[in-house]
């Protein structure tokens, strides 16, 4: 995956729902074109972050199903607002809320803050897919156990 953006999950309880963390950093090679002088988030980033969270809370529910071999893909994006800019330095606090799964698809209500403050919404279509590489299906659930490791500290 050529950006992993969720830094972290701090809330797991599938298939309801999962809660994660991004840390916006100057350093993330989009800002050198998004925009220089007044470096911004871009939108399509909050949402591929939702998306990726949403994805692992989809894929332990398909695993939990015995789909091991079943990934989610982003399918849809509905009623998405972006409320307010996201800037280097911001923590967005991301979370995924199952509304409906079935055998071939799950449809999420997703939000991202920071502070306290919604930045965007979107309610999120995604569909299994099979017939992956098995390496693809083990890089996945490698990095969403890199992202739990956290859950449980203190900190998260």
């Amino acid at each position: 995956m050529r950006y992993v953006l969720v830094d972290r999950i701090t809330l797991w309880e599938p298939p309801r729902r999962a809660g994660g963390r991004k840390c916006v950093a100057l350093a993330d090679d989009v800002f050198a074109d998004h925009f220089p002088g007044a470096p911004m988030w871009p939108g399509a980033m909050i949402l591929e972050s939702l998306a990726q969270l949403g994805g692992a809370l989809c894929d332990a529910a398909a695993q939990a199903a015995g789909r091991a071999d079943a990934l989610s893909v982003l399918a849809l994006v509905h009623r998405a607002k972006f409320r307010r800019p996201v800037r280097a330095g911001d923590v967005m606090e991301l979370e995924v809320e199952a509304l409906a799964f079935d055998e071939d698809r799950a449809t999420l209500r997703a939000a991202a803050t920071v502070d306290g403050e919604v930045v965007a919404d979107a309610e999120l279509g995604l569909v299994y897919a099979t017939g992956h590489a098995p390496e693809l299906v083990t890089s996945r659930r490698r990095q969403l156990e890199i992202w739990r490791s956290g859950l449980h500290r203190r900190d998260a």
